[in-house]
Parts: structure tokens; sequence; C-alpha cells
């Protein structure tokens, strides 16, 4: 009797560990489900962008700033810095900048070498980089008005339907003809 006793309240007891382990493992999922898939942070747009430029000829590397929409000479560039984002103190840095880069070539006109984002903490990974002048993203300021991430999800448009889809209601189903062969002539 004795023994069924013990045997009772260690069931008991792990009847309890299960069912509080159960709880916490449904919380987590619950968590983790209501979670958004990425990470939202606010933004600050920006009225100047601080470049660097390395001359490799001389070894000279100078900083720059560049107001938003205007263009400045650097060597045998021209650099239009079209947006420059940096974020609040409180989230974690991330100063970004789209830009377009055009050189200027011997006979005075104009080559686009580079258009798109650069971002200050990775110069390496979109920097300008030419056989005499590299340019990179070194800050943003000015910027005082925060712009809030959209929590908002927008739906993508509807693929457009293909053949392997059917047909919406009341739509007619087209049927694939094989075309007849042609007639051998000897």
């Amino acid at each position: 009797m004795r023994l069924r006793a013990v045997r009772a309240r260690k069931a008991q007891g792990m009847g309890n560990v299960m069912a509080r382990l159960g709880v916490s493992v449904g919380v987590l999922a619950l968590l983790i489900m209501g979670a958004p898939s990425h990470a939202l942070a606010d933004k600050i747009k920006n009225p100047i962008a601080i470049f660097s430029g390395l001359d490799k000829i001389t070894g000279r590397i100078l900083s720059f700033e560049v107001g938003i929409d205007e263009t400045v000479e650097y060597g045998a560039f021209l650099v239009t810095p079209r947006v420059c984002y940096t974020r609040p103190i409180t989230e974690p840095q991330n100063t970004t900048a789209f830009i377009e880069v055009d050189e200027i070539t011997v006979g005075g006109d104009t080559k686009r070498l580079f258009g798109g984002w650069i971002f200050a903490s990775s110069p390496g990974l979109n920097g300008v980089e030419h056989p005499i002048y590299d340019v990179w993203l070194i800050g943003c300021k000015g910027g005082t008005v925060v712009i809030p991430e959209s929590t908002e999800i927008t739906p993508k448009s509807p693929p457009p339907p293909s053949a392997t889809q059917a047909p919406a209601s009341g739509a007619q189903p087209t049927q694939l003809v094989p075309a007849k062969p042609a007639k051998k002539t000897n």
C-alpha cells in the first residue's frame, strides 16, 4: 500500500512538470508566431551625406559633404546622393544612401559608373572603386524628423493566371488543338 502511494505521488509530480512544460512551450510558440518576420526600425532622412574619397595616385584621403540632389566633383567623379538615411540613437546604427557616381572621361563626356545603395557600416560592399579613385559613405547629418517604419504588410498583387491554373468560374476553358502535320510532297 505504501509503495502505491509513493508511486502515485511521483506520477502526480511528473504530471505537474509536464503540464508546466506544456504551458511554457505553448507560450513560446505563440510568441514566435506572433512576432513579425523581419525587424522594423525607424529611420531619419538627412539633408547631407558625408563621403570619403581616396586618390590612389597621391595617397590622399579627403572627406567631403554633399547635399541631397546636389552634385560634387571629386577628381574625375561627379557624386550625387539622392537620399541618405540614419536611424535614431535608440536603434542599432545603420547609415545608408542611394547615390549616383558619374565619371568625366578624357573627351569631356560623362559615363555612369555606379548607381545604387551604399552602406557606411560596410564600405567594401558597395563602395565605388576605380583604378584611380575610391569613394565610400561615412555618414549623414542634419536630419531631425523620424520616419516611422510601416508595420502594415501590403499584399502582393496576385500572380498572372497561367495555363496550369483552372479557369475562373463562368469562364469557358480553352482547348488546345494540335496542329495538323504538313503534307509531304515528293
